[in-house]
């Protein structure tokens, strides 16, 4: 099968840009030496002509102040005493002839023996007005460069002698020339030094610069170029580049916004240090260490990083990336209210199912008053709390909150409270995750307390009025609206207070009291939370036994149902 011929020409790849500067420094090159040459040489042309006229003014000047050449010129032969000395001073001033006449022109010297005597080839009337000039003439030996000035008598009393000859002394154009063409060869040995070194030079940078464009073109790098920004400005996801020394060489919009630092001032050049992070996260940024998939907390976002340093040879920087965790971890807890919820309705269906078996005995047994009785008595207690958490938090996420996190607590021994002075209508402005976040996390840690450490008395009385057992752990829990516009969120238990020294490390991430068990992020939560709604956390000792976690947080001026006192 024939394959068609293209009606078009292929065209072939663009030659790379470190190719075409190559082609174009070498042309530039090329055309900066013939300038320059072509300058040298006629420059340098000039320059001889000058220097030419220069010397034979020297020359004529000489000799028509020399004694012995008025002595020779009044004597009965003026050319036998005059040609030799003319010859010598041609030869020592390196001239191509120095002619000396009389005022009509007639040559007394010349380089020409034979040309003695005869007219001077060349004008005369402005030396025998007295001036001394120059011209390019051509005479008995070629064109040439020459210079003539009259000879005077010695003055007396200031005057000037009346002019009694004429000297010319000249160098000829094939002279000057010859000299141009000995300069102009130097010159175009050196023009070709340099271009030989400016081309071994051109192709040693553009050598480089091919292997740091990886041969691309200029079409090519603009276009990479613009994938380039297109990419940073469309990737969710954080991009941060770091240099060897700790400075942001490149960051993304969505690195930006993880950060906390979208503002308008410009991050790039900053070091990590200047940028107000976390001191956790500023470590892990600046590590020489890899790190893969930390969880960090910033202001107000969770963020997974992961960091690559760049080596080669040398520490040159590190890429960090960076994830946005925050959704992700208010739906895991959003996930776990809800396995929570299931886990409650599991154990509360396999009581109802051993109640139920009890009652159906009893009543087999004919002990129907007994049976009536004890399964009464079970549906108050079940409804008990239930009917004090509905009737005082009507906010629907922390009411299922609540029973949820009894149920679960109930299971492990716990008995969980609500304060008699919690009463709450609508929580508006402040998201149900965060709700959940806060409030969830802070009973969490109330009752791994209790469950971990012996159990103390926290006096209070039950959802139903009723005293608990004074030796039985529980976790007591206000909610409550402030006539101040504040949601309040406390939790207080009975187990072994705070550790001691802790303070603020308790709500950094990472700090725990159980070793070796992970977590260490619950409370950095609640605190990055309430920060978020412009909110407090606090955290004490209870006198006795126990610890109490208090967080405030700020409600529209609507929010707010009653308040009640402490």
């Amino acid at each position: 099968m024939r394959v068609p011929r293209p009606r078009f020409p292929l065209r072939s790849r663009p030659r790379s840009l470190a190719g075409q500067l190559f082609a174009m420094q070498v042309v530039l090159v090329a055309v900066v030496v013939a300038g320059c040459a072509v300058f040298a040489y006629v420059s340098g042309k000039s320059q001889a002509r000058e220097a030419a006229t220069h010397r034979a003014r020297a020359t004529t000047q000489a000799v028509a102040d020399s004694p012995s050449v008025r002595a020779a010129i009044g004597s009965a032969d003026p050319s036998a005493r005059l040609q030799p000395y003319a010859e010598q001073v041609r030869r020592d001033t390196g001239v191509s002839f120095v002619t000396i006449m009389n005022p009509r022109g007639k040559r007394w010297t010349h380089p020409d023996p034979n040309r003695i005597g005869e007219q001077f080839v060349g004008h005369i009337g402005p030396a025998l007005r007295g001036h001394t000039f120059d011209e390019t003439y051509t005479g008995t030996l070629g064109p040439s460069v020459r210079v003539v000035t009259p000879v005077r008598e010695a003055g007396h009393g200031g005057r000037e002698g009346r002019i009694i000859g004429l000297v010319s002394a000249g160098i000829t154009i094939d002279t000057i020339s010859e000299q141009v063409g000995e300069q102009l060869t130097a010159v175009l040995a050196v023009a070709g030094g340099a271009l030989a070194l400016g081309a071994l030079g051109t192709y040693l940078t553009n050598a480089r610069l091919r292997r740091h464009t990886h041969g691309m073109n200029a079409v090519e790098l603009s276009r990479l170029h613009d994938y380039h920004q297109a990419t940073l400005h469309a990737v969710r996801e954080g991009l941060l580049l770091l240099d060897g020394e700790g400075r942001v060489a490149l960051v993304n919009d969505g690195a930006r916004l993880l950060l906390g630092r979208d503002g308008p001032r410009d991050l790039v050049g900053r070091t990590v240090g200047d940028l107000g992070l976390p001191p956790e996260l500023t470590e892990a940024l600046l590590a020489e260490e890899p790190r893969r998939d930390e969880v960090h907390l910033t202001g107000e976002r969770i963020v997974v990083v992961n960091t690559a340093p760049v080596d080669g040879g040398e520490r040159r920087g590190t890429v960090v990336t960076l994830r946005d965790h925050t959704e992700l971890r208010a739906l895991a807890g959003e996930l776990d209210s809800v396995r929570g919820f299931a886990e409650a309705l599991r154990s509360q269906a396999h009581e109802a199912a051993n109640r139920l078996h009890t009652v159906v005995s009893l009543i087999e047994l004919g002990r129907v008053t007994e049976a009536v009785r004890f399964a009464t008595e079970e549906l108050e207690l079940a409804q008990a709390l239930t009917d004090r958490v509905v009737s005082a938090v009507r906010e629907p996420v922390l009411a299922a909150l609540l029973l949820g996190k009894a149920a679960q607590a109930k299971e492990r021994g716990v008995e969980l409270l609500l304060a008699a002075d919690s009463g709450v209508e609508d929580v508006p402005g402040i998201p149900g995750r965060d709700l959940v976040t806060v409030l969830g996390n802070l009973i969490d840690n109330a009752v791994e307390a209790v469950t971990a450490a012996p159990t103390g008395r926290l006096p209070g009385p039950g959802p139903a009025g009723d005293e608990p057992a004074p030796d039985s752990p529980r976790v007591t829990v206000t909610v409550r609206c402030t006539r101040s516009g504040v949601l309040l969120l406390r939790v207080a238990d009975t187990g072994p207070g705070l550790p001691p020294g802790a303070g603020d490390r308790l709500f950094e991430r990472n700090w725990s009291t159980k070793p070796g068990r992970g977590g260490g992020i619950g409370l950095a939560l609640v605190r990055q939370t309430a920060h978020r709604h412009g909110g407090e956390v606090h955290a004490r000792d209870l006198p006795g036994a126990g610890a109490e976690f208090e967080v405030r947080l700020p409600l529209p001026r609507k929010a707010g149902t009653q308040e009640v006192p402490r």
